[in-house]
């Protein structure tokens, strides 16, 4: 089985690079902040796993032994595919996943571009009782109701999830009006 892999990128695609590994073009699907971190030329080692169908050898890159944990544990859940795991892992921080499950927001994980309310509460039911203990940041505590509010607001904008809760953890606790928190935090994608 391939489970490690480094070599020079030679293209990125919507949602996969080819990894030049010793003369031959590896394929490989990655979360979106991977992809928006390689570039073409330069050298990358990753952490894969290989998915094995009928039809099909699909290899996925990560760039932390806890990204592919994160994704062979959200493969565990019964209806959730890598394509779904690799959405999560695309539109959320590992901590942020860890902090939902354990928290259990299935809310959160149903803002997950292929994740609807059903899975997300299978995801929650079966993760729960097997993620190990993390210290969470601070910054990651669990969202409010307005912001909640504010990240449906701005992923409705176009946003993805990622930067809408970027954007809310970035904003101030003190401001606590749901109209408010929106507009700075529409403020901050327009730079400083």
């Amino acid at each position: 089985m391939i489970t490690w892999l480094e070599g020079r990128v030679l293209r990125r695609g919507k949602d996969f690079l080819v990894i030049d590994v010793g003369g031959v073009g590896v394929k490989v699907y990655t979360p979106a902040p991977l992809l928006a971190r390689a570039r073409v030329g330069e050298t990358l080692s990753v952490h894969t796993h290989l998915h094995v169908r009928e039809n099909e050898l699909a290899l996925f890159a990560f760039s932390s032994e806890e990204e592919l944990a994160m994704f062979e544990l959200l493969l565990s859940v019964s209806g959730v595919g890598p394509r779904v795991a690799l959405s999560a892992l695309s539109s959320m921080s590992v901590d942020a996943l860890r902090l939902a499950i354990a928290q259990e927001q299935p809310d959160l994980l149903s803002r997950i571009p292929g994740i609807g309310k059903r899975t997300a509460q299978k995801i929650v039911l079966d993760l729960k009782d097997k993620l190990p203990a993390v210290e969470v940041p601070e910054e990651l505590a669990a969202l409010t109701e307005a912001d909640a509010e504010v990240v449906d607001a701005l992923t409705a904008l176009g946003y993805s999830v990622v930067e809408a809760q970027r954007a809310v953890q970035a904003l101030p606790r003190d401001v606590t009006d749901v109209e408010e928190r929106l507009r700075l935090a529409l403020a901050s994608f327009s730079g400083p």
